[in-house]
């Protein structure tokens, strides 16, 4: 199997892993519609204006860093894969020479 061959299986294989997620992605939007709401209670006076904004930072922050490990973690994965499938194909190219 030549390297443009693979590249090209690997592209098939990641565009059908991004249609798989745009479709749970629109599944869950689905779900979040067709669940019925409870009524709001009564309007309060708002207080922490502050805190609400230093929570949403925080979570946005630790959902950055979780995405960030986990690009590093694919990255990690796409390098290893390809220095396993080079010493592969060494190894099949000097099993069919000293054949």
């Amino acid at each position: 199997m030549s390297d443009l061959e693979k590249a090209a299986r690997d592209a098939v294989e990641a565009q059908a892993n991004s249609e798989q997620l745009a479709l749970i992605a629109a599944v869950l939007q689905a779900q979040q519609f067709t669940q019925q709401r409870p009524a709001p209670p009564a309007a309060a006076p708002s207080s922490g204006g502050a805190a609400k904004w230093i929570g949403i930072g925080l979570g946005g922050s630790i959902f950055l860093i979780a995405f960030a490990v986990s690009a590093v973690a694919v990255a990690i994965s796409a390098v290893a894969l390809t220095v396993c499938v080079l010493v592969l194909r060494s190894v099949w190219q000097d099993i069919r020479k000293s054949s």
